[in-house]
């Protein structure tokens, strides 16, 4: 498997410190509007908490992610869920519907994606999600590159994830094969329950990994980075909020 080398997750800490995730990905499955007897492919779907609202809604559901811990944690759950590339799927047109919520930004090859939902998909079947997209935790990001420079630790100008803008997305997709593409970015300021050090040890041990960051030093890193973005991140109750933009979209496959 071809998978994004700074993702490195662990169920349990996920469950601790981005429970908000699912929670926020509530609407994106009103979107969807999955119906009862629909058989429906979850893209990335760690560890399973929205696909069970899928399932309760009637559907029959496969769920995959590239994590075999968060493919455990979703197990555990009941479901039937694989440890899958989402860039090498391997479905024929067997969905009436692929969802996918806060994933495609962690696989780096887009047009493999396109290819292999649009593959997945029944014809005139959906594409619908939510994905990180253009301006991203872009004052998050930067402090932990500044941080990281400040330590004498060498890293690129962009992390390495796909924060896509509406016309890059839609390209990607339209040149799959889908129609009836609708991509839109939607600012969404988002509290961090356990802060920014929370944060960054669920979403971006990975990336300290790749940085050459050794575990016993990671934990300053992120107090430091934490404390550079205190003033402004730290609300008046003492609550973390970061910077996300969402690109929420859906997509048709022709009938």
């Amino acid at each position: 498997m071809s998978v994004n080398a700074t993702s490195r997750w662990d169920a349990e800490d996920y469950k601790k410190n981005a429970a908000f995730v699912p929670a926020l990905g509530a609407p994106v499955v009103d979107l969807l509007a999955p119906k009862q007897g629909e058989h429906i492919l979850d893209l990335g779907c760690g560890d399973g908490i929205l696909t069970e609202k899928l399932v309760a809604a009637g559907a029959v559901v496969v769920a995959v992610d590239a994590s075999a811990e968060m493919i455990a944690a979703a197990r555990a759950r009941g479901l039937d869920a694989h440890v899958m590339d989402g860039q090498a799927l391997v479905f024929g047109p067997e969905f009436d519907a692929v969802f996918s919520n806060a994933a495609l930004h962690w696989m780096l090859d887009a047009p493999a994606v396109a290819k292999g939902v649009y593959a997945a998909l029944k014809p005139g079947g959906r594409f619908v999600g939510e994905m990180g997209g253009q301006g991203n935790i872009a004052t998050l990001r930067a402090a932990l590159h500044a941080e990281l420079q400040s330590r004498g630790y060498q890293t690129n100008d962009t992390d390495p994830q796909w924060y896509a803008a509406p016309d890059e997305f839609m390209a990607v997709y339209e040149a799959a094969g889908f129609t009836d593409i609708s991509a839109t970015l939607i600012p969404r300021p988002t509290p961090l329950p356990a802060g920014v050090r929370g944060w960054l040890h669920t979403f971006r041990t990975g990336f300290l990994d790749a940085a050459g960051v050794p575990d016993a030093e990671q934990d300053d890193v992120a107090q430091a980075v934490e404390s550079r973005l205190e003033a402004a991140f730290r609300q008046p109750d003492g609550s973390w909020l970061a910077d996300y933009v969402r690109l929420r979209f859906s997509m048709r496959k022709p009938a």
